[in-house]
């Protein structure tokens, strides 16, 4: 096909060559494909297309200069939008509503769907819903939750205690205790409504990433900005996704096809306040365990700003290479500095404060 279309080996073909083959070829392959193609050669100026980029399209790859020659392109589609087509199995509207979801261009929504598989499924949001929140709280502990009142809510080698800072699990593995019901029951529900669209999209490398920079974040939050408190909870992963969606949302206002999407913004920012709202009161409230204070909520701002940052270069956009910005670098550069002062800060600052933390638990 290579010395068909071009004879002189110089990995192009000309746009008049690449449009008959479309023609020829047009009906064996998916339809929102063909319209890429067609994109592709009318975006051209050159009167050329790289073999490759080509080559790349059909194999399911987009390299960065066929990204490249779609956004300098005029990017009109040909025929209707994917939200106008019939007849779709259940499966199919599913994935069409996920792409509208989380996507702000046309043609990456058309390209998801043509795309989208389900393997592997989202299963690292699942998989951390089911395993971290209910089997071990369930099994193991033989409760959904610990209140903050429970005899076992400090003794367990799960929660994030300034005691017990030097045991680095805990920085991680307090987001399997939860300080209530309701503490649970939010963080799960919004878990699992942001969580699994975006991994469905973005795939799970990206979204384990944001989830878990945010609950780290979260932790060491904590440990520079509120010293003598315990922390519970997996807001800080939680708010990490959800605040880059939300985000990602209102700097692509105008692509945004989602329905609702004022509507649903305000549920997840009321609902999101709602529960910091608690976190703050339940701060302050009473220890049942004096002198030990009740769980921090800066855990939920250190994943606010995971979010805003990391989060949203990754969601920014669909399928480019993180390597290939420079302002992943700088936010990421960033993000490693406040480890590495948090880390420095847990090892000096609370004996230089001299500061009186509660007793271990």
């Amino acid at each position: 096909l290579l010395s068909q279309f071009d004879p002189d080996n110089t990995g192009y073909i000309s746009t008049e060559k690449f449009r008959s083959l479309l023609q020829r070829h047009g009906s064996e392959l998916d339809p929102h494909k063909l319209e890429v193609l067609l994109a592709l050669a009318d975006s051209n100026s050159e009167g050329r297309i790289c073999y490759q980029d080509f080559v790349n399209l059909m194999s399911n790859k987009r390299s960065n200069s066929f990204r490249q020659a779609i956004l300098q392109g005029n990017r009109r589609l040909c025929s209707k939008a994917l939200l106008e087509e019939t007849g779709l199995s259940l499966s199919q509207r599913l994935i069409r509503h996920v792409a509208y979801e989380t996507l702000p261009r046309e043609i990456d929504r058309k390209w998801y769907y043509d795309s989208y598989t389900c393997c592997p499924p989202p299963w690292f949001m699942i998989t951390i819903t089911i395993v971290a929140f209910f089997l071990y709280n369930g099994v193991v502990l033989d409760r959904f939750v610990l209140q903050v009142s429970h005899p076992l809510y400090l003794k367990n080698a799960l929660l994030y205690h300034p005691q017990l800072r030097a045991q680095a699990w805990r920085y991680l593995t307090y987001i399997f205790m939860h300080a209530g019901i309701e503490h649970l029951g939010l963080n799960v529900v919004l878990q699992l409504l942001v969580g699994v669209p975006l991994e469905m999209v973005h795939g799970a490398a990206r979204i384990s990433f944001v989830y878990v920079a945010g609950v780290v974040a979260g932790s060491l939050a904590v440990s520079v900005a509120d010293m003598r408190a315990p922390v519970v909870g997996s807001s800080g992963g939680v708010y990490a996704l959800v605040s880059a969606h939300l985000a990602n949302i209102v700097m692509n206002w105008s692509g945004m096809k989602c329905q609702f999407k004022l509507l649903r913004m305000a549920v997840a920012l009321i609902c999101m306040s709602f529960e910091f709202g608690r976190a703050v009161w339940l701060r302050f409230h009473p220890s049942a365990y004096p002198p030990c204070p009740h769980p921090s909520f800066m855990a939920h701002l250190g994943g606010v700003m995971v979010g805003i940052t990391l989060g949203v270069i990754i969601l920014r956009n669909y399928e480019q290479r993180l390597q290939d910005q420079t302002i992943w670098w700088i936010f990421l550069s960033i993000y490693v500095i406040f480890v590495l002062f948090a880390i420095f800060w847990n090892i000096f600052a609370y004996s230089l404060l001299d500061l009186k933390l509660p007793p271990p638990p």
